[in-house]
């Protein structure tokens, strides 16, 4: 946390020196041979993590730290030197591995403050001892960081100028061999071991009295290079190369390059070497020293901000020049630098880009220009077929990303000559937008970042008058990608770019107030840069032409659907600064766009014309907006009917059902199939009907504002006091009852598919619509002159049973909506009409009492609702829907849902009679006929016959339906239920239909009068083929002999289940 809070806090001093120094003395004190306990272990934790925050706190500012290094990293050297100088006198005081981690991380975070270490002669055989001793702390796995120290200071006393064979004690060069030896053993590690090994290696090699040894290792690294297979080991020597040509002699450099170039290209000869991102950047490196050893080492001084090619100095350096002999060895390496500013890896891209640009930094001016062009031409070599940037292969972004860095380099040297500026910039204007689509993604981030580098370069390395010429162009170029750019790195990247040239040069036009407007936070935010900045930026004109060019070409084609979107809307920003010029030609060119093939295309085009007609409504007014609409509206057919309802199109539905709802007029609606867009009305049906929601709730809207549009059309007169009945009267009894019949139709949608119960949303939206139609009929029951034809009562009840229905099922969400609803119509008054009793809900005051609470609990909560809701079985006429949802709810999966409706409906079943004396009345006899009803009207259909099933098992299991056995209507009653669950159990292929069925059997074991019938179909699900059902039937049937009174002998019975293995 604290480390969060320090994260920008900005230091002048190294403020905790103090309490640092202190935390390391006491970290120092620690006794590193003694094992800690584990009070202490998490001492020396806390103490250890309290010096790095420390020091990460400042890794912002590290030079801060540059006066203490000294006095703070000889203490912690000094100390693993006493413990190795301990450990080699006494080889019992291994130490503790833990302690000495931790003190060999502290030293890993010193490791660039090498030159404190001890360098002294003595130290050698410390180190030596130290690394080579078996039982040594270093030669514990975990122990890397105490490696990688001890190589670093081993590589910096190999620096020291003495001669190695006064410590041969046994025989001549036993020392060399030694420090060879033991470097080398950690040359083919993976980690920072390779490299200190690496590192240590190339400084021994760089001793005069390591020449033959050298040449030895040469030998070995041929001989990995060309027949092993070892790829950690190659790495390891090609850094160890690296190493000596940077800062070996050069008389040793250039005995050996040939050997050098023939090491390199028995490296390209192995695929698995070739195959390997590090090898190939380590074989660039090398290779482009090998090109800097052969060429003076020094830097062409006068070229740095020379725009003036012909000044005095920069004549004087070219005479100078005339006398540097160029070796053909370093055109060689160059070609095979450039090859690698084509490699698919970025790491390889740039370590070619420096070697490049270092190589041409010591060439003569008219060489390096050489060098220039042919950079310059890896842009062309895609480039030079393709009718556009989009129409350049994927490929490429390699190819143009190698070019762009190795121009940045070249240009950070000022090795980049004012004539071949215009070329440079032509390219990188085109490398800016370089944006290539590949499948589901895009290529070239990473050349819109180089590019932005190149000039942010160009600002520091050139003088004025050579950039004046272009700098109008490169303002409006920086400008545009700081503000629409996808990725926020380039957005911020072309924002550096151009608030270096108004820094330096001053060339930009309005460069201080866009740059205000573009700063590094404004561009951060994609909606900020696009909605925000970019309007600010557009009230210039000499950047407006260039934002509204890249929004119609690039934004708005762009493969990310968000761009588009966030692109259009800042082309309504802009526009709305001066509407009328630039309002239709935008319009032009968003129509352009729904001709294309690309759906992306279209769909851009339609989110621009959404856009304008938004904009269009902010500015006019009346007519001439009207005829604006009308005529963006006629623009949509332009686009193919096939691609409207295309079965992969929903974008460009749901933004044609979008254009509509913002263009459509009444006198377009009047014309109807004579409408400049005749199909209108099928893509908004296509629309309604589309799986997709964002579709349908286009759709959904663009009837929405057709409704809305043809309200307002009623007559003033109308208006007052019928305005809301008018709405319906526009509508004829028969348009109503069709309402109501795909309503109805609307409840029984039970679809599934991947996402689930999708028929829950029909199902919520019928309820809804039910509700509200009811409530406005009832409402406006006077206004409406033949209102028993528009909601017949039998009609209004029919409402009420759908929605009741809804309101017991399985899904919470739905039983809530039908809740709100059915309370919205219990609480309705009734219609102001004759006979007005007849809309009333019936049994209204057993209603009331029931739902109409205090309680802020709603119908999603099954335990407070279904108690209440078994009892709306005692109303006759909403009967049997409410008990179909009952049974719905009972096979639901949610524990949640299961069992308080099993509950409920076990105790309202046993509260009832065999037989009533009304009629009306609910009764055992009836209940079970209506299920058993049900289940035969159904009997082919699962879904619904295995919840009925699973009510029977339910009641029977609670002894509800125990008085059928005692009356020869409910055994007759029994007996078909019995018919219906044992009839061919072998053709049933459902296995859960199978389990609820044997179950129904089990259970009518238990009455006399169906006893023989149960056992005599117990064997069909014994003998199933299904393994799962036998085993179930066993388990099943055993239970409940256990748990049943038969009044008979089954101990038989319960052995042969239990020793039978089904």
């Amino acid at each position: 946390m604290a480390y969060e809070d320090n994260e920008h806090k900005l230091f002048s001093s190294f403020e905790k020196h103090e309490e640092f120094a202190r935390a390391q003395l006491e970290f120092l004190l620690m006794d590193l041979t003694m094992e800690p306990s584990k009070d202490q272990e998490v001492e020396d934790q806390n103490l250890y993590q309290k010096l790095v925050n420390i020091l990460d706190e400042y890794q912002e500012q590290s030079y801060l730290l540059d006066p203490y290094l000294e006095e703070l990293v000889i203490p912690v050297v000094e100390r693993l030197r006493f413990h190795a100088k301990q450990f080699l006198s006494d080889h019992s005081r291994r130490g503790s591995n833990f302690r000495i981690w931790r003190l060999s991380m502290l030293l890993y975070n010193y490791t660039k403050c090498l030159r404190f270490f001890p360098h002294e002669i003595a130290d050698l055989w410390i180190v030596l001892g130290y690394l080579d001793a078996e039982d040594s702390c270093a030669q514990d796995s975990s122990q890397w960081a105490l490696r990688y120290v001890l190589l670093l200071w081993l590589s910096l006393v190999c620096m020291l100028p003495f001669d190695l064979s006064q410590f041969d004690e046994s025989e001549d060069g036993h020392t060399a061999r030694l420090i060879e030896h033991t470097s080398r053993r950690f040359l083919s590690n993976a980690g920072l071991e390779r490299e200190g090994a690496a590192i240590a290696l190339s400084h021994f090699y760089m001793r005069q009295d390591a020449v033959k040894q050298f040449a030895e290792f040469f030998e070995w690294g041929k001989e990995i290079a060309s027949e092993s297979s070892s790829l950690f080991t190659a790495i390891g020597i090609l850094h160890v190369l690296c190493e000596v040509l940077r800062s070996g002699p050069l008389e040793l450099v250039q005995s050996k390059l040939p050997d050098f170039m023939a090491l390199v290209n028995a490296a390209d000869s192995r695929e698995t070497f070739a195959n390997n991102a590090l090898v190939r950047k380590l074989k660039t490196k090398l290779i482009s020293r090998i090109g800097l050893r052969l060429l003076p080492a020094r830097v062409a001084a006068g070229r740095f901000l020379t725009g003036n090619d012909n000044s005095p100095q920069s004549q004087n350096n070219v005479e100078q020049e005339e006398d540097v002999d160029v070796p053909e060895e370093v055109e060689m390496v160059l070609e095979q630098l450039f090859a690698a500013l084509q490699d698919k890896d970025t790491l390889v891209r740039w370590s070619a880009a420096k070697g490049v640009a270092r190589i041409a930094e010591r060439l003569p001016t008219d060489l390096s220009d050489q060098v220039l062009e042919t950079v310059l031409g890896h842009f062309a070599i895609h480039s030079v077929t393709a009718a556009s940037l989009y129409d350049v292969p994927a490929t490429a972004e390699a190819t143009w990303h190698g070019a762009c860095l190795a121009c940045a380099e070249m240009t950070r040297r000022g090795v980049v000559s004012s004539k071949r500026l215009e070329e440079l910039v032509g390219w990188l204007s085109k490398a800016l937008y370089f944006d290539l689509r590949k499948g589901a993604h895009s290529v070239g981030s990473n050349v819109r970042d180089a590019s932005a580098y190149v000039l942010w370069a160009l600002a520091r390395s050139q003088e004025i008058p050579s950039l004046s010429p272009l700098a109008s162009d490169l303002a409006r170029h920086l400008v545009t990608v700081s503000l629409y750019d996808r990725e926020v790195q380039i957005r911020r990247a072309a924002s550096a770019g151009f608030q270096e040239f108004v820094g330096r040069t001053n060339l930009f036009p309005h460069g201080i107030d866009v740059l205000r407007k573009t700063d590094f936070y404004a561009v951060g935010i994609r909606r900020n840069s696009f909605l925000t900045a970019a309007p600010q930026v557009a009230e210039h004109v000499e950047y407006r032409p260039y934002l509204l060019d890249h929004l119609l070409n690039v934004a708005l084609r762009h493969w990310d659907i968000s761009m588009r979107r966030v692109g259009a809307q800042s082309l309504h920003r802009i526009c709305l600064v001066d509407i009328k010029t630039l309002g239709p030609e935008a319009v032009q060119r968003c129509v352009k766009l729904l001709g294309a093939i690309d759906n992306s295309d279209i769909h851009g085009g339609l989110l621009g014309l959404i856009e304008l007609a938004l904009a269009y409504e902010e500015i006019l007014n009346g007519e001439i907006l009207e005829a604006k609409k009308r005529e963006i509206w006629q623009y949509l057919s332009h686009i193919p009917e096939s691609t409207l309802l295309g079965p992969r199109n929903e974008i460009v539905t749901a933004a044609a059902c979008d254009l509509m709802t913002r263009t459509i007029t009444l006198p377009e609606i009047k014309l109807g199939p004579n409408s400049a867009v005749s199909n209108w009305n099928k893509i908004v049906e296509y629309g309604l009907k589309h799986r997709d929601l964002t579709v349908q709730e286009s759709a959904a809207a663009t009837i929405e504002y057709c409704r809305s549009l043809v309200a307002s059309y009623v007559p003033t007169a109308l208006r007052h006091p019928v305005g809301t009945a008018y709405r319906i009267l526009v509508l004829t009894v028969e348009d109503v009852s069709s309402i109501f019949d795909a309503l109805f139709d609307g409840l029984n949608d039970y679809s599934v598919d991947e996402r689930g119960d999708v028929g829950s949303w029909i199902r919520i939206a019928c309820v809804n619509a039910l509700g509200n139609i009811a409530e406005l009929l009832v409402v406006n029951a006077r206004q409406i002159a033949d209102f028993e034809s528009y909601l017949p009562s039998s009609r209004y009840h029919e409402c009420i049973r759908g929605i009741l229905k809804q309101g017991v099922e399985r899904l919470d969400n739905v039983r809530q909506e039908s809740g709100r609803t059915f309370l919205k119509l219990l609480l309705l008054s009734p219609p102001d009409v004759q006979n007005s009793d007849s809309w009333i809900v019936h049994r209204s005051d057993l209603l009331r009492g029931l739902f109409v609470t205090d309680e802020e609990i709603g119908w999603n909560d099954a335990n407070w609702l279904f108690p209440k809701a078994v009892q709306i079985l005692d109303v006759e006429t909403y009967r049997k829907p409410v008990l179909l949802g009952l049974i719905a709810s009972v096979g639901s999966l949610t524990d949640s849902t299961h069992r308080p409706v099993s509950a409920s409906l076990v105790s309202y079943v046993r509260s009832l009679p065999l037989r009533a004396r009304e009629l009306h009345k609910y009764n055992l006899l009836r209940i079970a006929s209506d299920l058993l009803n049900h289940a035969k009207a159904n009997s082919t259909v699962n879904s619904v016959v295995i919840p009925v099933f699973q009510v029977f098992n339910l009641l029977l299991d609670g002894d509800a339906f125990r008085l059928l056995g005692d009356d020869d209507e409910g055994n007759h009653l029994l007996r078909q239920l019995f018919s219906m669950v044992s009839r061919y159990p072998d053709r049933i292929k459902n296995v859960k239909r199978l389990y609820q069925s044997m179950k129904v059997v089990v259970y009518l074991l238990s009455f006399e009068g169906l006893y023989k019938s149960c056992v005599e179909a117990l064997p069909s699900f014994l003998s199933h083929q299904y393994p799962s059902v036998r085993s179930e039937t066993a388990e099943f049937l055993y239970i409940s002999l256990q748990s049943m009174d038969f009044h008979r002998d089954i101990e038989e019975a319960e052995n042969l289940l239990l020793e039978t293995e089904w």
